[in-house]
């Protein structure tokens, strides 16, 4: 039996900055690990059977918690069945790739904690699943494929150390890390839209619009290397903005500058699943002038790039 207990790891969280919904269809997408992330603890539970699991906000809180039967992973308390039920089934899908893991054992308790609110759409699943493969040495992103879904990107993103770029062939992964240290990096600025988007929702009229248009993913990937290689900030918003007006074309949604931001000075590109989450805004304003701006629109978390990645 692979040696389990105790263990401890942490996964970064993650953020697209190209590539969004595309990279679902093999498009190439610039993708970056963020100094933010969640950590995973294992140990025994004394004198005591089954598996008890308590998941903890940045603040503290538990938002999450279940107590499973083992070795079947039965529920028998839980403060979210639904949540309960899928986290059954990621360690499920562990166990077929290992079927080691957790083998023999009879109590144990394992505890997540955010260093990030998870209302900012870091990554808490994504994060919890590369921590659990890390935990059963099993490859994560067929756990991923079978329990999320998803392009796999936020799972390479977990234990990345520099940005890379990311595509699918077929449905296995393909990653390159990249250096991305412009000399504009001061002038780029995340801002929490103050809600949590749900990806699958954008998926889901993303697949109703896209049809197959190779075309597309052809010019997204060309994006991303222009993105990824802009020497100066004003083809960065060139770019930026060419990228914002093909989501929006096929998606029929309105780009978030105009819709939010239309008065601002600088460029604003929606990151991940439109209309939450995080945006990124360009600006060569002062950093107290580009946060009072966003402060008096209503949004009063805007990090530096610095701060982020």
């Amino acid at each position: 039996m692979s040696q389990i207990l105790p263990f401890e790891t942490r996964a970064n969280g993650k953020l697209l900055l190209s590539g969004e919904y595309f990279v679902l269809d093999g498009a190439v997408a610039l993708a970056c690990p963020v100094r933010f992330g969640q950590s995973l603890s294992v140990k025994a539970r004394a004198q005591a059977e089954g598996l008890v699991w308590e998941s903890k906000d940045s603040d503290g809180s538990v938002w999450f918690s279940a107590e499973y039967e083992l070795p079947y992973l039965g529920v028998v308390e839980t403060s979210d069945r639904s949540a309960a039920e899928m986290m059954a089934s990621i360690i499920r899908d562990c166990q077929r790739q290992n079927p080691s893991f957790l083998h023999g054992v009879q109590g144990i308790e394992v505890t997540t904690n955010c260093d990030f609110p998870r209302v900012w759409g870091l990554g808490t699943s994504s994060t919890i699943i590369a921590a659990m493969a890390r935990w059963a040495e099993v490859d994560p992103y067929p756990v991923l494929r079978n329990t999320l879904g998803g392009s796999g990107y936020d799972i390479a993103c977990a234990y990345a150390e520099s940005l890379l770029l990311y595509h699918l062939q077929g449905d296995q992964p393909n990653i390159r890390y990249v250096a991305f240290e412009p000399n504009f990096r001061e002038n780029l600025f995340f801002v929490y839209l103050e809600h949590k988007q749900n990806s699958r929702e954008g998926i889901v009229r993303y697949r109703e619009k896209f049809q197959g248009n190779k075309m597309l993913i052809t010019e997204i990937s060309d994006l991303t290397e222009r993105i990824l290689n802009a020497d100066n900030l004003h083809d960065f918003e060139k770019y930026i903005c060419e990228h914002e007006d093909i989501v929006g074309n096929l998606l029929e949604f309105q780009p978030v500058k105009p819709r939010l931001f239309a008065d601002f000075w600088g460029e604003v590109k929606s990151l991940g699943a439109w209309g939450g989450d995080f945006v990124l805004a360009t600006s060569q304003k002062s950093e107290a002038e580009t946060r009072l701006y966003f402060q008096e629109k209503g949004y009063g978390t805007v990090l530096r790039w610095s701060e982020m990645m």
